[in-house]
């Protein structure tokens, strides 16, 4: 069930309400008793429970992936490889450039 956000343009009263999505709108305020109580638009909040749902996923498919992944490098097969390269070495500037001795 979704929370609602009202507030009460009479005395300026705000509450949540948790509701039904049939349920009818709140209309009379709790704290004054005006029948002014308006819905206000926020964002929806919900979170998603359960072995197939992550918080930063909708579905379970990076679960398989990362089981995958992980049976992979447990078993030594990896298809991916790490190389290391040397970082580029700087030219020699340290002889004597455009200057000549007698």
């Amino acid at each position: 069930m979704p929370i609602y956000e009202y507030q009460c343009p009479a005395c300026g009263h705000k509450l949540e309400a948790f509701q039904k999505i049939s349920e009818e709108p709140l209309r009379v305020c709790p704290a004054c008793q005006q029948p002014q109580l308006q819905k206000l638009i926020s964002a929806a909040g919900f979170q998603l429970k359960g072995s197939g749902w992550y918080l930063s996923d909708y579905s379970a498919k990076g679960a398989k992936k990362e089981k995958e992944a992980g049976a992979e490098s447990a078993s030594g097969t990896s298809t991916t490889s790490t190389t290391t390269t040397p970082p580029p070495t700087k030219p020699d500037t340290s002889s004597t450039s455009g200057t000549t001795k007698d």
